[in-house]
């Protein structure tokens, strides 16, 4: 993996190391707000945390579609095969075509999540698009908490929801936590942004367990400084005070760990498995990211599609028979790195050999990704639709794709 040079953001605190959040001065903006509707018709609102994880704008929901308006694109003789490679060479096809695709979308691109049933649920994105899906992930099902005004705090059992509708939080509140955020090593580079540790702990208060020779120890996210991967079964834990320890043994020091979640402008949001990392330095930040009002609303991808024989076309695309909109996520891996990369920051794709992909964003970055499906063999093809014409163009024949 080719090297990434670290960007500095000018509003990091490098020195004073305020004790509380309130003397932090938090920035309210980037925190999931909203109100939640029960079936019994009461409402709570306030700052929200989805299940133990998500608690900003640019977290992800994820879930899985249950339609997918264009799978009929695709010629008949091509839905019940799939590739077969060794080595990286095509030997032939055989299987059954996959079905099942991800929704995965930012809640800040969300308008609202409406339930129907203890297995699906309505979303309604903010550009109107609604979706039907399912509990394909602990995100359909998850307990929310709500920091109320005036009731407190409330978790609310996902039976008894009816609705979430989101909106901005008001600029007066002062969270009582903030979020981390850090500067990542790996063995192939450095990645700077808003971290979540074992795709769990995001704020200050959240805890790191781990086992040290003494006895089991929990300490506060807010209190470290750095974590640093000594081995595969444990970590070196540098506390604000100095104060170093050997923690081992749970999932949240060792290789059993879920990953590493870095929110990082250039790409979106990295998953960074524990063979990949090396070490994290917490930068004590009030920042939060970006507050609801600031995601736009985004509508269908455009652009050009040209083929292996120089044939193209112009319209609206939707990549992998599935993802259509400006929002939605495209996945890729790079070594032990999985890059989940907002489309309208794609500039260009270009399927290339061993079934990977050329990705160019608009920021002049390029990665070759591969592994999933959105760049790999296993992509059911493109649908460019204009006007009332639908063409399909099987992956193996795209040479490329330019978006507007």
């Amino acid at each position: 993996m080719r090297q990434v040079s670290v960007w500095i953001l000018g509003f990091l605190m490098l020195s004073a190391w305020p004790a509380t959040a309130n003397a932090l001065e938090v920035d309210p903006a980037g925190y999931l707000y909203g109100t939640v509707e029960t079936e019994n018709g009461t409402s709570y609102t306030g700052f929200l945390r989805w299940g133990r994880e998500e608690s900003f704008w640019d977290d992800h929901f994820n879930a899985g579609k249950e339609d997918r308006p264009f799978r009929e694109a695709r010629p008949r003789g091509e839905r019940n095969r799939r590739q077969v490679r060794i080595l990286g060479l095509r030997i032939g096809y055989w299987g059954e075509w996959d079905e099942s695709r991800q929704f995965i979308a930012r809640f800040g691109d969300i308008r609202d999540i409406e339930r129907a049933g203890s297995r699906r649920v309505f979303v309604t994105m903010r550009d109107g698009t609604r979706y039907k899906i399912d509990d394909s992930s602990n995100d359909v099902g998850a307990t929310i908490a709500v920091d109320d005004a005036s009731l407190g705090k409330v978790k609310l059992d996902w039976k008894r929801i009816e609705r979430v509708t989101f909106s901005a939080a008001p600029a007066d509140l002062r969270p009582e936590t903030w979020r981390l955020f850090g500067v990542v090593k790996t063995r192939g580079g450095e990645f700077q942004g808003f971290v979540q540790w074992d795709l769990e702990e995001c704020l200050s208060t959240d805890e790191l367990d781990g086992e040290t020779d003494d006895g089991d120890l929990s300490i506060e996210m807010g209190q470290i400084a750095s974590i640093e991967k000594r081995n595969r079964r444990g970590a070196w834990v540098e506390l604000r005070d100095g104060r170093r320890v050997l923690l081992e043994d749970t999932n949240d020091v060792d290789h059993s760990t879920s990953g590493i979640f870095v929110e990082d402008e250039r790409y979106g949001r990295v998953k960074i498995e524990w063979d990949e990392f090396e070490r994290v330095d917490f930068v004590k930040s009030g920042a939060t990211g970006r507050g609801y009002e600031a995601y736009p609303s985004l509508g269908a991808l455009r652009g050009k599609v040209t083929d292996l024989d120089g044939k193209s076309w112009s319209g609206e695309i939707v990549v992998d028979l599935d993802e259509s909109r400006g929002w939605e996520i495209l996945n890729g891996s790079l070594e032990d790195i999985e890059y989940n990369i907002p489309f309208y920051m794609i500039r260009s794709l270009e399927p290339m050999s061993r079934g990977r992909t050329l990705v160019a964003l608009r920021n002049g970055e390029e990665l070759m990704l591969e592994d999933e499906t959105d760049v790999s063999d296993d992509n059911d093809g493109v649908v460019i639709v204009s006007g009332s014409t639908e063409t399909y163009v099987n992956w193996e024949d795209v040479e490329r794709i330019e978006f507007d």
